[in-house]
């Protein structure tokens, strides 16, 4: 009987056990784990999934990209990309540090109160606070890819144009700009008519850092949904508990992290299932948007 082998190819020095954990939980009979793969690397790991069963059985082979450099990652799917050929190939799922799923969950929980898919009317006005980060770059580009016109905010002004460019350079045509954002009062103040006319607020920051505090909260006057992606005491977003699930807050409805993590986990799983449907599934962010909303 031919296994499900998965060969997780991860650019930090210790391979992610919680994707290792989650893999095998969704249906990956074998699991093979390497740290510290570099591009050069990569190509040879491939031919060694690629070359050692026929044709047929290449559905039993899959490949799972993640770390916590986004970068790296893309350098390592687009090498994997350019290894296979032909027939000669194996299903993909890119996901670094979870950024791809926790963003696909995000903007499925915007587009059921939010106009969030392509063409929607009038367009959702989006700030993303941490736009820098692993989840936050790819919340940014999956709502620019909808049609948003999206605010992509950071602590450094350079890092949040580098992200707005990153953006533009997968979807040309995104309405994404950089804003600089310290946090706090004085930030939301700073950009208050920005703030005022958000409909969509999305923190994505590191764990453990308020981004949102409770005045400038109170100047989002517009917007009708708060989405904190911090599960780590201090919240995100000011007054929303990570277990929060379309919470009615005043004219808004809250998600936690832990709510937007439990559609998180149905799509990561979901999608360790798909890549060994068929050999030739390569999963990104957009893939694994469009796998979440058939889920729902």
């Amino acid at each position: 009987m031919t296994k499900r082998i998965l060969i997780q190819l991860d650019c930090d020095p210790q391979p992610s056990t919680f994707d290792a954990v989650v893999a095998v939980d969704a249906g990956a009979e074998v699991l093979l784990r390497h740290g510290g793969v570099t591009t050069e690397q990569a190509v040879s790991l491939v031919h060694g999934a690629i070359f050692t069963r026929g044709v047929d059985a290449l559905s039993n082979t899959a490949i799972f990209l993640g770390g916590g450099d986004v970068a790296a990652v893309e350098a390592l799917a687009a090498t994997v990309r350019r290894t296979f050929f032909g027939p000669m190939r194996v299903g993909v799922l890119v996901d670094p540090s979870g950024a791809n799923t926790t963003a696909a969950a995000a903007v499925i929980a915007a587009g059921r109160h939010l106009p969030v898919a392509p063409g929607g009317k009038p367009p959702t006005t989006a700030l993303v606070l941490g736009a820098t980060g692993p989840v936050g770059q790819r919340v940014a580009r999956l709502l620019a890819s909808r049609g948003a016109s999206v605010h992509v905010a950071s602590r450094s002004l350079p890092r949040a144009e580098e992200a707005a460019a990153q953006v533009r350079a997968v979807v040309p045509d995104a309405r994404c700009e950089p804003v600089e954002w310290s946090g706090g009062v004085q930030a939301a103040a700073a950009v208050a008519r920005l703030v005022e006319r958000a409909d969509l607020v999305v923190a994505a920051g590191r764990a453990g850092v308020t981004m949102l505090d409770g005045p400038g909260r109170a100047l989002a006057t517009s917007a009708k949904v708060f989405i904190d992606l911090n599960a780590v005491p201090p919240a995100g977003i000011d007054g929303i508990l990570p277990t929060d699930k379309a919470r009615r807050d005043g004219s808004a409805v809250v998600y936690g992290a832990l709510a937007v993590g439990g559609l998180k986990m149905r799509i990561h799983r979901a999608a360790i299932a798909r890549i060994f449907e068929r050999a030739d599934v390569f999963l990104d962010a957009e893939e694994l948007l469009a796998l979440g909303e058939s889920l729902v």
